[in-house]
């Protein structure tokens, strides 16, 4: 098995990624506010809902005291990045093999002086301390993205990797960094964050800290990850103490960096997760002031679902002599390993056809099924439709506190319940923990580029 990997399509053990030791906080920032009331059943436009959550940042001010850093690239302290050395296998790997191996696993590259990709994890030449936590883990052979990408970021390099949700990127960037870190002189007080990580949402977020503290304990690699709703103290005292990676949402971040709380003086190595969303969401403001704040030299590594015209713009200002990784097609569309269903009725059958489907499921071995609804008020809604019929199911939006949100989660993923009703707050990210999702509402889920429609399936 993979390492990473759709959990509807090919398995993921731990959610795709590692490194660190988490000091605290869970991250990630929601997608609040919804638009629409009234409906008969389970509220908002209609039935299940109007137009959806989407606390857009656009407009808003943050940032506004950072000022722009001009670097002085004579003063820097020089620091390293090229960590690779390609294994014997690799440069005696004749060109036919490397071309075929490519081709089955769907693995094209723009770029120039790009490293072929390896087969095997002996091949990356990771160190041991990185290289027993893998054996620990029990994977046996790396994803196509992990593959590639490895080599491209051990090399130093800027890169874009351009894969689907759930494809073990995580570990893509998260295992470089902890080498990187560990080739740099140790931090000193008050030194900010060698490693950040930029995410959207706070539970994804969450998944990056817990494959951060699992890949970076061993080597005493310190974590914490920040985000707005919840409060800032214990993140302060964090970031005070020092942390080697920071996994933030750009709002909160912005926060501590205009207080002074830390800085990214430090910063060599910087990650910009599900870009696509970030910028979707509104955050390009925030992602340029923070980059002001890092030296030019750094190395950005870009990972996105899709590739559109913005997060190629973004990549061209940003990048330096980036290299493209593209597992799969460029364009969106839906995974060819689940089974698509789509049921088009009217609204008041959804929810006797929502319970039909859960009656189906639950005849299944595995049944954990997460339900994705518009709004706040038809998620609450539907998860008492459900709780009435017998099932349990929790619901999870931008609304419910942080304790609230981590408790059901929690529950979700032990499977204590199999059942989960969400916002699209949720929708990247927790696929790879159940085996059916139904989408209520099939134009906001391909508007958001979330392709599924009424039923998912392995």
């Amino acid at each position: 098995m993979g390492f990473g990997g759709d959990r509807m399509g090919g398995r993921d053990r731990r959610g795709g990624g590692g490194g660190g030791r988490g000091s605290g906080g869970r991250g990630g920032s929601s997608r609040g506010g919804s638009r629409g009331g009234g409906g008969r059943d389970f509220g908002g436009r209609g039935s299940f809902g109007g137009r959806g959550e989407y606390n857009s940042l656009k407009g808003r001010q943050l940032g506004g005291r950072l000022r722009k850093l001009y670097w002085d690239m004579t003063s820097l302290e020089p620091f390293k990045k090229d960590f690779y050395t390609p294994h014997d296998n690799i440069t005696n790997r004749p060109q036919h093999d490397v071309e075929k191996y490519m081709e089955e696993k769907s693995i094209t590259i723009k770029g120039e002086r790009v490293p072929p990709p390896i087969m095997y994890f002996e091949e990356v030449n990771f160190p041991d301390y990185v290289m027993s936590e893998i054996r620990k883990q029990g994977y046996d052979n790396p994803t196509p993205i992990q593959a590639q990408g490895w080599p491209i970021a051990l090399s130093g390099r800027d890169m874009v990797g351009i894969a689907q949700t759930g494809s073990g990127k995580t570990l893509a960037y998260v295992l470089p960094a902890i080498v990187h870190i560990n080739n740099q002189p140790r931090l000193r007080p008050r030194d900010g964050p060698i490693a950040l990580i930029l995410a959207p949402t706070r539970e994804l977020a969450q998944q990056i800290q817990q494959v951060a503290t699992d890949f970076g304990s061993s080597t005493d690699v310190r974590n914490t990850c920040v985000f707005g709703g919840a409060p800032k103290g214990g993140q302060a005292r964090d970031l005070e103490r020092g942390v080697e990676i920071l996994i933030a949402t750009p709002g909160r971040l912005i926060d501590f960096l205009e207080k002074g709380t830390t800085n990214l003086k430090r910063c060599t190595y910087l990650v910009l997760d599900e870009a696509d969303r970030m910028l979707d969401m509104g955050f390009e403001p925030q992602i340029r002031k923070i980059i002001e704040q890092i030296r030019p030299d750094r190395q950005v590594l870009m990972w996105s679902a899709t590739w559109p015209k913005e997060v190629r713009n973004l990549a061209e200002e940003f990048l330096h002599n980036y290299i493209q990784l593209n597992i799969g097609s460029l364009e969106l569309a839906a995974n060819h390993n689940i089974q698509q269903i789509v049921d088009i009725c009217d609204e008041y059958e959804k929810p006797g056809k929502l319970c039909n489907l859960l009656s189906d499921i639950a005849q299944e071995s595995e049944n954990k099924t997460i339900i994705f609804a518009e709004t706040k008020r038809s998620v609450d809604d539907i998860t008492r439709t459900i709780n009435r019929q017998g099932w349990r199911a929790n619901g999870i939006h931008g609304d419910k506190s942080q304790q609230d949100r981590d408790q059901v989660l929690q529950e979700f993923r032990s499977g204590r319940v199999n059942i989960l009703v969400a916002t699209d707050v949720a929708a990247r990210g927790l696929g790879k923990y159940c085996c059916f999702q139904a989408s209520l509402q099939i134009d906001s889920a391909l508007e958001n580029g979330y392709i599924t429609t009424v039923t998912s399936r392995a």
